[in-house]
């Protein structure tokens, strides 16, 4: 594998994560509400193999010195290979350049074990999201 992981705003990326997103989470999950407004004011980042996207996600600045993460998702083929971990050590670095001091997401269930072994913990209960069950969790940065 020739793993390159590219965090920018441009339009190129975005399509790319699009591509990802509309795959895993439309596709695979049924989810139907995927692309909105933060999309125009988020950073995105891209993992790409031998040029080819296969994963992404996408942050935003939620309030002061607090960062939103979220979309993360990576191709079937290409789980359980670190690719995610990558994709949110980007995110955390890009929001701490930025002078953040947390980073919070919308853990759906299924995610909830990987991102409390990257150092996440879980605020509050769990609530749903497009009928799935999610939890808020954050991380210090």
């Amino acid at each position: 594998m020739d793993l390159k992981i590219v965090v920018s705003k441009t339009a190129d990326l975005k399509n790319d994560a699009f591509i990802i997103r509309k795959t895993v989470f439309t596709d695979e999950q049924g989810f139907f509400d995927e692309l909105d407004s933060i999309d125009d004011i988020a950073y995105h980042v891209v993992a790409y193999d031998c040029g080819r996207p296969i994963g992404c996600g996408r942050m935003f600045p939620e309030r002061e010195g607090v960062y939103h993460i979220g979309r993360i998702a990576v191709l079937s083929e290409y789980r359980n290979c670190g690719i995610g971990s990558s994709i949110m050590n980007a995110l955390e670095k890009t929001a701490a350049s930025d002078d953040a001091e947390l980073v919070v997401l919308s853990a759906q269930r299924r995610a909830r074990d990987f991102y409390l072994k990257i150092g996440y913990e879980t605020v509050g209960d769990e609530y749903l999201e497009e009928g799935y069950p999610h939890t808020l969790m954050q991380k210090k940065i």
